[in-house]
C-alpha cells in the first residue's frame, strides 16, 4: 500500500512531456539571482521546469522519490525578461501565468481566450472614429490596450493575437512603469514566444468543430549543430461564432526563428512573425434602459435573440501584422550579463464597423408599443455635427491604417558585493518610436436602420469614397474638426535603474526608478479646410516613476513582500489604438494619469514544488482618470480619482500523480473617490467586478496503459459589472462551464475533445458603456495531433 501511495504522489512524466510539447526552453530557477544561502540540494532545480522524475534506490530496497516542480506551478519560472531577472517567486508583485500545459488542455487559440483564466482582466470594445477593435483589455478596471508585450517588447498593433506562437502568458498586476515605461496602470501583459532549442521536435495538429471551425497548426524545431537551431510555427484558422449570426474570422500566421550560441556566453535569437486576418467586427448589442427601470442592460436580457447582428455586409476588419525581432545576450563573466532586444513592427488595417444604437423611441416601441416597429440606428448615436451640419449620426467611419514602430532595449544585470551586502543591479535604456497614419472614408448612401427584432445585414453597396471626396460625411472628431486624414507619432527615451540589496540571506530591499521623456505629435488634415482648418498638436512630457519593495525569503520556497510603485500615462500614449492621442491645449484637465500601488503578498511553492500558492492584498489609486463618452465614443479626461483595492489568490500545480489544477479568486472593492461629476462620486469603477473566480482541473487516468484517458474541466465566473462611471448600466454575471477529454494512442498520436460554455448561458465578454457582445454559445471542438 505504501508503495502505491508513493507512486500516486509522483507526478506522471508522460503527461508532463506531452504538455511541454513545442516548448524548446522551460526555465529553471535562476540560482545566480537567488539570495546566497545554503541550498537544499534535494530540491534543487537541476532539470527543466517541465520535468518530473522518479528514482529507485536499489541498495536500500525502497523508492526514493525525487519530484522536481510541476508545469502548472510557475513560481520558479523565469520571467523571460532581462529587466526582471528573478523568477516569479522572488518578484514582489502579483503575477498570473497561463502556462503552456493550461493552454494545451483548454485548446486555447487566442490571447483573449487565454486571459479568461486571469481574474481582473476584462475585454472591451474600442470606440471613437478610430473604431478600435482587436485585443482591447482592462486590468483591474484600467485600460491596458497599450500594455501588451511580447518577450518584453511592446506590441503596438491593433489586431487579435493568435496563440499559435505563444509559450506562456504572464499578467503582471499593478503599475510597472519602472520596467516597461509609461502606462501599466492596472498591469502589463507579457507573451513569451516559442523559440528554438537543441532538441529536435516535430508536431502538427488539426481542429474541427462547431460553428464551421477548422484550424491547423505546425511546429518544427530542428537542431543545426551543437549551438544553433531553427524553429518555425504556423497556423491557419477559419471559424464562425456559435450563437452570433454573420460573424466569422479567417486568419493565418507563420513565425520562423533561428538561435545562435545556445548554451554559449553569447546568444542571438532572430524572429519574424506574420499574422493576417479577415473578419467581421462584432460591436455587440445595444444597452437599453427599460421603461420604469433606472438601470440599463443589454437588449438581449429582454427577449431579443443573442444571435442578432446589427452590422452590415459592408463591415470588415482586415489586418496584416509583421514583427522582426533580434534578442542578444552576452555573459561577460559570472557577475555581469548584457542584453539587447530590438524590434521593428509594421501593421496595416482596413476597417469598417456598425455601432448599433437603440434610442428612446426604439426603446418605447419595443417595450410599450409594437416591438416590430423598433428600429436601431447602425451609424451610432446622434452627435454634434459633421462636416456640414450638426445633429447627424456619428459612426466609426471606415478607414485605412498604416503603422510602424521600432524599439530597442539595452540592459545590464550585475551581481556583486559591497562589503557584507549583496547586490543585484539592473540598469539600461529603452528607446521606442511609433508612427500611425489613417485615411478616413465615407459612404455616399446612408446606412439604413435595422429592425431590433429581426435585423437584416444585407444593405447593398453604400458607395464608399474617400473622405476628401465627400467632406460633408466626415465626423467632427472630438470637436477638432471633420478631417479626412490623421497622423500621430511618439518618441520615447527611457532610462531605468534598480538595485536589490540583501542584508541577510532572508531579508532584502529592492528599489529603483525609470525616467522617460515622451514626445508626441498629432496632425489632422484634409476635409473642408475652409470650415475646419488643419490642426497640429505637439506635446512633450517628462516623467519619473519610482518603486520600492521589501522582501522576506525564509527559504527558496517562500517569499513575503511589500511593494509601493507608481506609473504615469501621459496623453498621447495610444498612438495606434486611440482616435485622438493628444488632447487640445485648451483642455486644462488633460494632465497625465498617475497611479500608485500598495501591495502586500505571499508566495509559497509547496510539496517539493508540485504546488504553487500566491496571495496578495493591494490598493491601487489613480487620479485624473480618463473615460469614454457614451455618445461620441471620445476618450476624455474626467479629472476623477479612482481607487481599487482587494484580495487576489491563486493555486496551481499537481495534486496527485496525473491530477493538475489551476484556480484563482479575486475580491475587488472599487470606488470613484473624487469627481467633478457628482453622479460618479462614491460609485463602483466601471468594468470592475466585486468577485471573480476561475477553476480548471484535469486528471490523467491509466497514464501508462493503452486505455489511458484524461478528463476534466472547470468554470470561469465573474460577478456583474457596471458599464459606466455613474453605475446606471450593467451586464449580469458570467458563468462558463468548459470540459475536455483526451486519449493518447501512443507517444506520437493524441485525440481530444473540448467543450465550451456547456450550459449555453448568455454571457458577455466584450464590454462598453452602451453596448455588450454576447459570447459564443455551446461549442465543441475536436483535435487530432501528432508529435515526434
Amino acid at each position: 500500500m505504501s508503495r502505491f501511495i508513493r507512486r500516486c504522489l509522483t507526478p506522471m512524466p508522460v503527461l508532463t512531456g506531452l504538455a511541454a510539447l513545442g516548448a524548446t526552453h522551460a526555465y529553471a530557477a535562476d540560482t545566480q539571482h537567488a539570495p546566497e544561502k545554503k541550498r537544499d540540494h534535494a530540491h534543487s532545480k537541476t532539470v527543466p521546469r517541465a520535468a518530473e522524475t522518479e528514482a529507485t534506490g536499489e541498495e536500500s530496497g525502497h523508492e526514493n522519490i525525487q519530484v522536481v516542480g510541476s508545469p502548472m506551478n510557475p513560481l520558479h519560472d523565469n520571467m523571460g525578461l532581462s529587466r526582471m531577472p528573478q523568477d516569479i517567486l522572488h518578484t514582489p508583485q502579483q503575477i498570473n501565468v497561463v502556462s503552456q500545459m493550461l493552454m494545451k488542455q483548454q485548446n486555447v487559440k487566442s490571447l483573449d481566450e487565454a486571459l479568461r483564466n486571469v481574474p481582473g482582466v476584462t475585454s472591451s470594445i474600442g470606440e471613437g472614429a478610430g473604431g478600435m477593435n482587436g485585443d482591447q483589455f482592462l486590468i483591474r478596471g484600467f485600460q491596458a490596450q497599450n500594455d501588451i508585450y511580447e518577450d518584453g517588447l511592446r506590441d503596438f498593433g491593433v489586431y487579435s493575437r493568435d496563440a499559435f506562437n505563444l509559450e506562456s502568458i504572464a499578467v503582471i498586476k499593478g503599475p510597472s512603469s519602472d520596467v516597461f515605461g509609461n502606462g501599466t496602470t492596472g498591469g502589463a501583459i507579457n507573451m513569451k514566444t516559442k523559440t528554438p532549442g537543441l532538441t529536435n521536435r516535430y508536431s502538427a495538429e488539426f481542429n474541427g468543430g462547431s460553428g464551421g471551425y477548422y484550424r491547423g497548426m505546425l511546429d518544427v524545431n530542428q537542431r543545426i549543430n551543437d549551438s544553433t537551431a531553427f524553429r518555425v510555427t504556423g497556423m491557419g484558422n477559419e471559424n464562425n461564432i456559435v450563437g452570433r449570426d454573420f460573424i466569422y474570422s479567417h486568419r493565418w500566421g507563420i513565425a520562423p526563428s533561428i538561435a545562435f550560441g545556445l548554451g554559449k556566453r553569447t546568444t542571438l535569437v532572430l524572429q519574424y512573425m506574420h499574422q493576417q486576418e479577415n473578419s467581421v467586427p462584432d460591436f455587440g448589442v445595444p444597452v437599453v434602459t427599460k421603461p420604469g427601470s433606472s438601470i440599463g442592460a443589454p437588449i438581449t436580457e429582454y427577449g431579443i435573440r443573442r444571435t442578432n447582428f446589427y452590422g452590415t455586409d459592408n463591415d470588415q476588419n482586415a489586418t496584416n501584422s509583421n514583427m522582426e525581432t533580434a534578442r542578444l545576450s552576452y555573459k561577460l563573466n559570472d557577475h555581469i550579463t548584457f542584453y539587447n532586444d530590438a524590434r521593428v513592427g509594421e501593421y496595416f488595417r482596413t476597417f469598417a464597423a456598425s455601432k448599433a444604437t437603440c434610442d428612446q423611441t426604439c426603446v418605447n416601441n419595443y417595450f410599450l408599443h409594437n416591438p416590430n416597429s423598433a428600429l436601431v440606428a447602425r451609424s451610432g448615436p446622434v452627435g454634434a455635427g459633421n462636416g456640414s451640419a450638426g445633429g447627424t449620426f456619428m459612426a466609426p467611419l471606415p478607414y485605412q491604417q498604416w503603422s510602424w514602430s521600432a524599439q530597442d532595449v539595452g540592459s545590464m544585470v550585475a551581481n556583486f558585493h559591497t562589503g557584507w551586502l549583496r547586490h543585484q543591479l539592473v540598469a539600461g535604456f529603452d528607446i521606442e518610436h511609433v508612427n500611425d497614419r489613417r485615411s478616413q472614408s465615407t459612404y455616399l448612401k446612408a446606412k439604413p436602420y435595422a429592425n431590433l427584432v429581426n435585423p437584416n445585414p444585407y444593405v447593398g453597396n453604400l458607395d464608399l469614397v474617400s473622405g476628401d471626396s465627400n467632406p460633408a460625411g466626415l465626423v467632427n472628431l472630438s470637436g477638432l474638426g471633420a478631417k479626412s486624414n490623421s497622423s500621430g507619432a511618439a518618441f520615447d527615451t527611457g532610462l531605468f535603474l534598480f538595485d536589490q540589496v540583501w542584508f541577510t540571506n532572508w531579508l532584502s530591499i529592492k528599489g529603483g526608478f525609470r525616467w522617460d521623456r515622451w514626445q508626441t505629435r498629432y496632425d489632422l488634415t484634409g476635409g473642408n479646410t475652409a470650415l475646419y482648418p488643419d490642426t497640429h498638436f505637439r506635446n512633450t512630457t517628462s516623467v519619473f516613476n519610482p518603486n520600492v519593495s521589501l522582501l522576506l525569503t525564509p527559504d527558496e520556497h517562500q517569499t513575503y513582500y511589500f511593494t509601493w510603485s507608481r506609473s504615469t500615462t501621459p496623453m498621447g500614449m495610444y498612438v495606434t489604438n486611440g482616435s485622438v492621442p493628444i488632447r487640445p491645449p485648451a483642455n486644462t484637465i488633460a494632465a497625465p494619469e498617475k497611479a500608485s500601488l500598495y501591495e502586500v503578498g505571499a508566495k509559497y511553492s509547496a510539496f517539493h514544488d508540485r504546488m504553487g500558492f500566491t496571495a496578495s492584498l493591494f490598493r491601487l489609486e489613480k487620479n485624473n482618470a480618463t473615460n469614454a463618452d457614451p455618445v461620441t465614443g471620445e476618450v476624455v479626461s474626467t479629472g476623477d480619482t479612482q481607487r481599487n483595492q482587494g484580495l487576489e489568490l491563486s493555486v496551481g500545480g499537481t495534486i496527485l500523480r496525473g491530477w493538475t489544477i489551476n484556480a484563482t479568486y479575486a475580491l475587488y472593492d472599487s470606488e470613484t473617490t473624487s469627481s467633478l461629476t457628482k453622479a460618479n462620486l462614491g460609485k463602483q469603477v466601471q468594468y470592475v467586478p466585486h468577485n471573480q473566480a476561475t477553476l480548471w482541473s484535469v486528471y490523467d487516468a491509466f497514464a501508462d496503459k493503452p486505455y489511458n484517458v484524461a478528463f476534466g474541466g472547470g468554470l470561469t465566473w465573474r460577478q456583474h459589472v457596471w458599464l459606466n462611471a455613474a453605475n446606471t448600466a450593467k451586464v449580469p454575471s458570467n458563468l462558463d462551464f468548459d470540459a475536455v477529454i483526451s486519449h493518447r494512442f501512443n507517444p506520437h498520436w493524441k485525440v481530444a475533445m473540448n467543450g465550451y460554455n456547456l450550459a449555453n448561458r448568455l454571457n458577455y465578454q466584450s464590454l462598453f458603456s452602451n453596448r455588450a457582445t454576447p459570447t459564443a454559445g455551446r461549442t465543441f471542438l475536436g483535435q487530432l495531433s501528432y508529435t515526434y
